[in-house]
């Protein structure tokens, strides 16, 4: 059996090794094959550890960094001085093989710039991208970018589906995942400059582009990986996260509302807690950072244990299915035909 060792943030995001250090335990009850390395300081560390009766764990580990990045500081900042941030110092285990993966749920934009300077970018990979998966009528997808690049080019969009479609192809089994292209219409003459430019490119690669889908296309499942700019991609992110808290709260106050609701709400218990679970964010906590030389992932920053657990799960699917080296494949195909075409 061979073993699979993953770096852990422990001091990232709003809990810390509240939530980091239960979240490994679990893991390692779930995981037979996994080997967790905890990174940040010792002290606080050792003393979660004894807490949660994991401090004879023989495949948990501490490994120490004295400085934390906060959830707010500037992201050149933590990059500049934070050297032996828990960040930092859990990204230099994957840089130097120590590790297969790393995850951390702290700052999202410290993350993204340490990653892409400790761990560079595949070749033929201008940006990294931020992606996670959605749920949708038909089962989930995977959208990128999710903020790491408001600004984007044809060419870098075109990169984000070739990740996407690699991503979708290893973590979900699928041979040839559909890729759309999001848009504000289905229609070729929709769209500003750059994203019908990149609606060109994409239908000139070998990828299974199903063309422009809109907002609504996002849950309805009509792809599998969604493809947009990540300004597009933030926004739309967190207005669904909130349609979600307002439909949830609507339906708490309307069956609170008399006795009769009240009743109506004990008789669909069943239906209700299944339709919970489906839409439960946790089991979606997760995101990839992809296109950088080794695996990164990003859990929410207000993860509970169940969330970051799952970002771990995430992590050890991705070294099972080698997807920095697929995206690395097929990036390098890519570049290959292009370069025929033109000569």
């Amino acid at each position: 059996m061979t073993i699979k060792k993953i770096a852990i943030d422990s001091m990232g995001g709003d809990f810390g090794p509240a939530v980091t250090v239960p979240a490994a335990g679990k893991a390692l009850q779930s995981f037979a094959d996994v080997e967790l390395v905890l990174v940040g300081q010792q002290e606080q560390l050792q003393a979660q550890l004894q807490q949660h009766g994991l401090a004879n764990e023989t495949r948990l580990s501490v490994h120490h960094a004295s400085e934390v990045v906060g959830m707010d500081e500037m992201p050149a900042i933590a990059l500049k001085k934070k050297k032996d941030s828990s960040m930092r110092v859990a990204i230099n285990l994957v840089k130097e093989g120590v590790v297969d993966a790393c995850i951390s749920a702290g700052n999202t934009g410290a993350l993204m710039a340490t990653g892409k300077f400790v761990l560079k970018t595949i070749p033929g990979i201008h940006r990294p991208a931020i992606c996670t998966s959605l749920p949708t009528i038909r089962g989930h997808s995977h959208m990128l970018d999710l903020g790491a690049n408001i600004d984007c080019s044809a060419e870098h969009l075109l990169q984000f589906a070739v990740m996407g479609s690699v991503l979708a192809q290893s973590v979900d089994n699928i041979a040839r995942p559909t890729v759309g292209l999001l848009n504000i219409g289905s229609e070729a003459i929709k769209g500003n400059e750059v994203v019908k430019q990149a609606n060109q490119l994409l239908a000139d690669t070998s990828l299974n582009y199903a063309g422009f889908i809109e907002g609504d296309d996002i849950y309805t499942g009509t792809v599998d990986v969604v493809v947009s700019d990540g300004f597009v991609g933030n926004v739309s992110l967190k207005t669904a996260e909130g349609l979600a808290s307002l439909v949830n709260t609507v339906l708490k106050k309307a069956f609170k509302k008399n006795i009769f609701t009240k009743f109506a709400a004990l008789i669909s218990l069943p239906i209700l807690n299944s339709v919970r679970h489906t839409l439960d964010p946790r089991q979606y906590n997760g995101a990839s950072l992809l296109g950088l030389n080794g695996i990164v992932i990003k859990s929410h920053g207000s993860a509970d244990v169940d969330s970051f657990f799952n970002a771990i799960k995430i992590a050890s699917i991705e070294i099972d299915k080698s997807v920095p080296e697929r995206i690395s494949k097929e990036i390098g195909l890519y570049l290959q035909q292009h370069e025929e075409k033109i000569a």
